[in-house]
């Protein structure tokens, strides 16, 4: 049966729990984290003489508040999630970029000449929006760690304001994807009869679907 002392960190690290969105490793590190640091000092209590039950609600007394403790644990959260956000695009994008037109090469449909100006606009607008993408990815990394090193260094607003950037331009990119394979679908009728293209939409849904997840979690992280 577990000791008073341990009855008071745990139920403090629920309370932690109950307040803290972020990515789950993360978060389950994090508070594991503080229950240790708890149980270690709630046993350096009971070595001083004090009662267990004491011993456990200084430990947790002194530890802080749940209001003073959740602030630094949510902003080390949002910092792990806008890291791992911005990996994800690193990967999905990378392969897109150097793999995009292989779904096409060879297909006796894709005749670039057949599609109007508006398609070519399109296209070029989807790359921007991807290359962008991989650069506020690449700048969120570098935000993030450097915030996960120093704390407040890190300019926690700055690292704010790229995750919100890049969540934005995700957004756009996904909504032109989609509007790029339907005119596509529209021009050329055989383009679902083309193994590499059924190839490349299945994946590319699926990393639209993985960037999504991870940009949800950011967004609950840092809010």
């Amino acid at each position: 049966m577990r000791g008073n002392d341990e009855t008071c960190v745990d139920d403090r690290v629920r309370e932690l729990a109950a307040q803290l969105r972020g990515p789950v490793r993360l978060k389950a590190d994090l508070l594991t984290e503080a229950r240790h640091a708890l149980l270690d000092a709630a046993e350096a209590y009971r070595e001083d003489g004090l009662p267990a039950a004491e011993a456990g609600r200084r430990a947790v007394a002194e530890f802080g508040t749940p209001a003073q403790l959740v602030p630094a644990y949510q902003a080390e959260l949002a910092a792990g999630a806008l890291r791992g956000l911005a990996l994800r695009v690193v990967l999905f994008a990378v392969p897109v970029f150097l793999g995009a037109d292989l779904t096409w090469r060879g297909a006796p449909w894709a005749d670039a000449t057949a599609a109007p100006a508006g398609y070519g606009l399109l296209s070029s607008a989807l790359n921007w929006l991807w290359g962008t993408a991989l650069g506020l990815a690449v700048a969120g990394l570098l935000l993030a760690t450097v915030g996960a090193r120093y704390g407040r260094v890190g300019r926690p607003a700055v690292s704010r304001a790229a995750g919100f950037a890049l969540t934005a331009v995700l957004a756009l990119g996904t909504l032109s994807t989609v509007a790029l394979w339907g005119w596509s679908l529209d021009l050329w009728q055989g383009l679902l009869t083309w193994p590499p293209m059924i190839v490349g939409i299945a994946l590319i849904g699926a990393g639209q679907l993985w960037l999504g997840g991870a940009a949800r979690s950011w967004l609950l992280a840092t809010r």
